[in-house]
């Protein structure tokens, strides 16, 4: 790769804590939880009946043409959203640029999944007649990235990785590599997930992922605690804007933070369970750090996947001694945010470093709430129940996903 210097100018978030950043950060500082009794559909039979829904969200306003909103799948709704948030926020749209050299890769793990659920039921009830001729286009899991590239007239690479719970952060990492390799200067990079629907919610449940606190729904997702007993399943969408240095600073952007690393590895391990040992997590740390040219000592903040899972959270924080050694314990912060959004599934990976790159604005790293009786195994500070207000130089952000898929993206503040 080339020293090609990648910056990122702006962010879009669709969170079950605010549709927009400023309302997202402030609810995830101030330690409040966006899980709640889910609303959309009737959970009674459901062993789960908790997420972490987005509420009070208007996806017209961001297409050109309001009615396209009305016949695509919500996971695509909520991408567009941030898309154009941080499309905005970035200014590429009023300052030019060459179509061709701009792409896009906004990813979802699992798709159109509302779209499937309802067109097989009309097949089932109804007959093959009753299924939408929009079926196909909007169940797959690159639709959203091809809708957001027309919105904005995007002709450079425009791709969709998907890897579970890793997508988002593979998405934003790739994207990073084709500007390094000099194949296009700016990327609308990211994730999106729609899956709080009877499907996702009885295919996780039963496979023992979720949470089942179904009366106590704010203290359900509580990672690194005794008390933990899964996941809670949230939805939304996270996207940023990255381009060349240069090209940014021809056109006068303001410089939010520079993205300087990326990790890729596999567990080869197991269908859903990570590594126990944590391998593959860390060296998929290390292969970001490497990039990054920096030493673990120099890392403020990781904002870890934990996800509230007995196992997940103790090899997570086996991978972060490996890869930090006696820093893990001296000196480093990590937090889970997904205390207070839930999983967002292919969404989080952009939602977390939306996290991460406020943590190094701001400088305040976000807590991890519900963290009461922490469990001995996971003996790191995890920035328990309060924000706390440090320097924050640099920030690692980790995704995992089923199949073994490790992700971990690295920024510092740019200078």
């Amino acid at each position: 790769m080339t020293d090609r210097r990648v910056v990122i100018t702006g962010i879009g978030v669709v969170s079950p804590l605010g549709n927009d950043l400023p309302t997202f950060w402030a609810n995830l500082i101030a330690g409040k939880s966006g899980i709640r009794r889910i609303e959309a559909f009737d959970t009674s039979e459901y062993v789960c009946r908790i997420g972490g829904e987005v509420v009070d969200y208007d996806a017209e306003q961001y297409f050109k043409v309001p009615k396209d909103a009305r016949r695509t799948d919500r996971y695509v709704l909520l991408a567009m959203g941030a898309a154009k948030m941080a499309w905005d926020q970035s200014g590429m749209g009023e300052s030019g640029f060459d179509p061709g050299r701009v792409g896009a890769m906004v990813g979802s793990g699992i798709g159109g999944l509302a779209y499937l659920e309802e067109n097989h039921t009309n097949l089932i009830t109804k007959g093959p007649k009753r299924v939408s001729p929009f079926t196909i286009p909007m169940m797959i899991s690159n639709i959203g990235t091809g809708i957001i590239s027309m919105e904005f007239g995007l002709c450079g690479p425009n791709m969709s990785i998907v890897t579970a719970c890793a997508t988002a952060n593979n998405n934003i990492g790739e994207a990073w590599r084709i500007i390094k390799f000099g194949d296009a200067d700016a990327f609308v990079a990211g994730g999106a997930e729609a899956s709080i629907l009877p499907m996702g919610l009885a295919g996780f449940g039963n496979m023992k992922a979720l949470s089942t606190r179904n009366d106590e729904p704010e203290r359900a997702s509580r990672p690194f605690d005794l008390g933990r007993d899964g996941f809670v399943m949230g939805e939304g969408a996270g996207v940023v804007v990255i381009e060349e240095l240069e090209h940014a600073r021809k056109r006068g952007a303001d410089i939010l933070c520079e993205l300087v690393g990326y990790g890729v590895s596999a567990d080869a391990h197991h269908l859903t369970a990570p590594h126990p040992e944590g391998t593959g997590a860390s060296k998929c740390m290390n292969m970001a750090l490497r990039h990054a040219k920096l030493n673990p000592e120099e890392i403020s903040y990781v904002n870890a996947h934990g996800t509230s899972t007995g196992q997940g959270d103790i090899c997570e924080t086996l991978a972060i001694k490996r890869t930090f050694g006696s820093y893990a314990k001296e000196g480093l912060l990590v937090s889970s945010t997904k205390s207070m959004t839930g999983h967002l599934l292919g969404a989080a990976g952009g939602v977390e470093l939306a996290a991460c790159v406020m943590a190094i604005q701001e400088g305040i790293i976000p807590p991890t709430i519900n963290l009461e009786d922490q469990d001995p195994a996971c003996d790191l500070d995890y920035v328990p129940n309060t924000a706390r207000e440090v320097p924050v130089t640099s920030a690692v952000s980790n995704s995992f996903g089923f199949g073994g898929h490790n992700a971990s993206v690295l920024i510092k503040k740019f200078s």
